[in-house]
C-alpha cells in the first residue's frame, strides 16, 4: 500500500452523441431551398420505406404535393426530429471533405497507353461480418485471407501491385493513368471512356481491409508540399513532376479498392452509393454509419471549399467511405466531371451536423 495514494482519475463523462434539439437551432434551416433535396429524400425512402420507423415519414412524402418550399419545410418539421451530432469527446465540430465521380480513359485490352488495371475482387479475399459474433459490432467487417488454417490480413496495395495477390485474370479493363486510377479508388466509383467511345460506369465492389492513409499528409510530413497544397490538384502536380517516386507515394496508402462493372445506366443519374440508391450532386453525403443511420436526412453547416462563405443545407446520408470515420464527419458528393473534381479536391472544411430522424424513432445509442 502507498502511504498517500493519488486519487483515481475521474471517469470520463458519458456523452450523448445524438441529442434532440429544435429546428430553430439549425443555422440556415429557414433559408435552405428544401425542394432541391426532394429527389434525394425520395431516393432514401425507396430504401427505407419498408422499415417500420420510416414508413409513416416516407408515406407522407409520397403523398406530398409539391407546393413550394414552405410546405416542404412544414412537412419536415412535423415528420422529423433533429438531433445534434457530437463526437465522443463532446465536441460538435468535425470535418467535411468532398468527392466526385471522375472520368477516366481506358481499354478492354492491355496495350500502351492502357497499362493500369482495375480489378474485380479476388477469390481468396474473405469478408467477415462481426455482427454475427457481437451485435454491438454492427457495420464492422474484417477482410483477410486464409494461410493454412489461420485468417491473416489481406495483401497491401504494394503487395497487390507487386504481384503477390492472385488478381491475374480479374481485370475489368485497363486505364491510361495510374494516378487517376488511384484517385478512382478513393472516390469509389467513376466512369471510363473506352477507345470505342463506349462509356462505362465502374463501382465499388470490395476493399482489401487495410486502413486508408492520406498520401497528401505524407507529402506534407516529408516537406514535399507546403501547407494548403496537399489537395488533389497539388498531389497530381507533384506526381507528374516526380514519376520516379510515384510507387513510393501511392504505396503509402495500403488500402486497395476492387470494382465491378455497372454498365452505362442512366447517364444523368449519380453513381450508386452504399445505401443502394443513386447519389444526388450537392445533396448526398458519405458518413460513418456507426453514428449516422444510412438514408437519414442530415442538416449540414459548413463552408464552401477554400472559403468562409456559408454552405448550410439539407443533405442525405447515402454513402460510406474508408476514410470517413467519426461522428461529425462527412464526405460531400459534388457530382460528375472536372468542375465537380475541382470543388471536391479543394474541400476540407470545418462542419457541424444534425441528423433528422422520424418522430417516434429512438435514436441509436453509442
Amino acid at each position: 500500500m502507498c502511504p498517500v495514494c493519488p486519487a483515481p482519475p475521474p471517469a470520463p463523462a458519458k456523452v450523448n452523441v445524438l441529442e434532440a434539439v429544435t429546428f430553430e437551432t439549425l443555422p440556415g434551416w429557414r433559408e435552405d431551398d428544401l425542394t432541391q433535396a426532394l429527389a434525394a429524400l425520395r431516393a432514401s425512402c425507396r430504401a427505407l420505406r419498408f422499415q417500420p420507423p420510416w414508413r409513416a415519414a416516407c408515406e407522407g412524402l409520397e403523398n406530398f404535393a409539391p407546393g413550394g418550399n414552405e410546405q416542404l419545410r412544414s412537412y419536415f418539421e412535423s415528420a422529423f426530429v433533429p438531433y445534434r451530432i457530437a463526437n465522443p469527446d463532446g465536441t460538435t465540430q468535425g470535418l467535411v471533405t468532398g468527392y466526385y465521380e471522375p472520368l477516366l480513359h481506358g481499354s478492354r485490352n492491355r496495350a500502351p497507353p492502357y497499362l493500369h488495371p482495375l480489378y474485380t475482387p479476388p477469390e481468396d479475399l474473405l469478408t467477415i461480418d462481426l455482427t454475427a459474433i457481437n451485435p454491438a459490432l454492427k457495420n464492422m467487417r474484417l477482410r483477410g485471407r486464409l494461410e493454412g488454417r489461420r485468417v491473416v490480413p489481406y495483401y497491401s496495395r504494394a503487395e497487390i501491385e507487386n504481384g503477390r495477390a492472385p488478381v491475374a485474370g480479374r481485370e475489368i479493363l485497363w486505364v491510361d493513368d495510374p494516378v487517376e486510377a488511384f484517385f478512382l479508388q478513393i472516390q469509389g466509383s467513376g466512369r471510363v471512356r473506352l477507345e470505342s467511345g463506349e462509356l462505362l460506369r465502374i463501382g465499388y465492389a470490395d476493399q482489401n481491409g487495410h486502413p486508408y492513409r492520406s498520401i497528401g499528409r505524407w507529402l506534407l510530413d516529408q516537406g514535399e508540399l507546403p501547407p494548403g497544397e496537399a489537395t488533389m490538384p497539388g498531389i497530381k502536380a507533384w506526381a507528374r513532376a516526380n514519376p520516379e517516386r510515384l510507387a513510393e507515394l501511392l504505396n503509402r496508402n495500403p488500402s486497395y479498392v476492387f470494382f465491378r462493372e455497372m454498365g452505362d445506366g442512366d447517364a444523368t443519374a449519380g453513381p450508386i452509393g452504399a445505401l443502394g440508391v443513386p447519389l444526388t450532386p450537392g445533396r448526398s453525403i458519405a458518413v460513418d454509419a456507426r453514428f449516422v443511420p444510412l438514408g437519414a436526412p442530415v442538416f449540414l453547416e459548413t463552408t464552401w471549399p477554400n472559403s468562409d462563405a456559408p454552405l448550410e443545407r439539407l443533405v442525405l446520408a447515402q454513402d460510406t467511405g474508408g476514410a470517413i470515420r467519426g461522428a461529425v464527419r462527412a464526405d460531400f458528393f459534388w457530382g460528375f466531371g472536372a468542375e465537380a473534381g475541382n470543388q471536391a479536391g479543394k474541400m476540407r472544411q470545418n462542419a457541424r451536423m444534425w441528423v433528422l430522424l422520424p418522430r417516434g424513432l429512438d435514436p441509436p445509442q453509442r
